[in-house]
């Protein structure tokens, strides 16, 4: 049984997000459970989630999903902006609402590239790495 669409294309947030993500080497986009997924060989950033006992709640519709360092997730999830995704939460990944307060691009870039790194293959992380010092 298909999911149905959880997201708007007319969403700024989720075109800011977009235009991020797809910015990293060989990442594409996907829908899956009904929302964006962002993956090269594996997912590393889902836009929008629902949190365990209320999938249908709109409360995390405008929100990125992400893996973080495992030696940083804690500390993310004692900002009041992060929460614990269902069923990705118990295997490592936070959410960050994007409705909390006025999204920080470059927070939200380090996030997307940290996820990338902790999820893509080594060969794209190297191409990622070689833009960086291209630049």
């Amino acid at each position: 049984m298909a999911h149905p669409r959880r997201y708007d294309d007319g969403d700024q947030f989720l075109a800011r997000v977009r235009e991020l993500a797809l910015a990293l080497p060989g990442a594409k986009e996907k829908e899956s459970h009904g929302h964006p997924a962002f993956y090269t060989t594996k997912v590393f950033a889902y836009y929008g989630a629902s949190l365990k006992g209320s999938h249908y709640a709109t409360v995390y519709d405008q929100s990125v999903v992400v893996m973080p360092d495992a030696d940083e997730r804690l500390a993310l999830l004692e900002d009041e902006r992060f929460f614990e995704p269902a069923y990705l939460g118990p295997s490592g990944w936070i959410g960050m609402n994007l409705l909390a307060a006025e999204p920080d691009w470059v927070e939200v870039g380090e996030l997307l590239d940290m996820s990338y790194r902790n999820t893509a293959p080594k060969k794209l992380i190297a191409e990622l790495d070689a833009r960086s010092t291209a630049g």
